[in-house]
């Protein structure tokens, strides 16, 4: 298992000299669970990189105050390792707020965005709800509402016929330490205020997807970022919750290769 001076455990994978497409997940899963069936598909015709959060999957505990810039630090950091100059970079829930943050501060180190199923603008009652929940759930750590968790992430016949998959998911949400998941889940509810609107505005080419029935990151909260973000493409997905891209990930990787090939 590769590991980066800063400990992040990551895999690379597909072709050398195609381009670079990072893969970057979201609160409590891991590389291995989140892109298991992305990953392999988009590495047909791409360098794929995918690593771990901090204090996630086989990373490194963060060590010190864990921030969206932080988290974007991260990635630049792998990438600098790596000796990447540019890349697409795909995120999954906070993995596609981390993603934003990037191309925010990094423009240059950003080829394109694809912003999977992440959380945007909630509205200033909605915003104030969401941050008193993570205060007050903070000490549960991931065992907080698990089973509600999983039924907000997954339909109720995916739950019904794929149990081994759901309990995948679970025990990976299960195994974070929970002061590391309630500082990443901090990052989660109050860094999307850093992402509404930013100035100068977004113009790297992007795809925006989400769930028709993902609660907390919802069709609208897409159809806004499309909007912010000029000449990108907004996808809703029928019928699936947060966790589509278990759930359905051949409709996930051939979004994402279809946009990355028209780039």
């Amino acid at each position: 298992m590769p590991v980066a001076p800063d400990g992040t455990a990551y895999d690379l994978t597909g072709p050398e000299g195609a381009p670079v497409v990072a893969l970057i997940h979201g609160l409590g899963l891991n590389r291995a669970v989140t892109w298991a069936q992305i990953g392999p598909a988009l590495s047909a015709g791409f360098r794929v990189l995918t690593y771990d959060l901090p204090g996630h999957g086989e990373s490194a505990p963060p060590s010190g105050p864990v921030t969206l810039r932080m988290l974007g630090d991260q990635v630049v950091a792998l990438l600098d390792h790596l000796g990447i100059d540019r890349a697409a970079l795909v995120g999954f829930s906070l993995g596609g707020m981390i993603n934003r943050r990037v191309a925010i501060d990094h423009p240059a180190r950003v080829s394109a965005l694809a912003i999977l199923n992440s959380p945007h603008d909630r509205g200033a009652e909605q915003q104030r709800l969401a941050e008193e929940r993570a205060r007050n759930n903070a000490a549960g750590g991931p065992a907080a509402g698990i089973d509600q968790t999983m039924e907000r992430w997954f339909t109720d016949a995916f739950r019904s016929t794929n149990p081994d998959a759901v309990a995948q998911v679970r025990a990976a949400v299960l195994s974070n330490d929970a002061e590391t998941y309630s500082a990443h889940r901090r990052v989660l509810v109050e860094g999307v205020v850093e992402l509404i609107r930013p100035d100068p505005p977004l113009t790297v080419p992007t795809l925006v997807m989400t769930c028709e029935n993902d609660v907390g990151s919802t069709p609208a909260m897409s159809a806004d970022m499309g909007r912010e973000i000029s000449g990108a493409t907004v996808t809703i997905v029928p019928g699936l919750k947060h966790l589509g891209l278990i759930e359905q990930p051949k409709v996930f990787s051939d979004a994402v290769e279809a946009f990355l090939a028209g780039v």
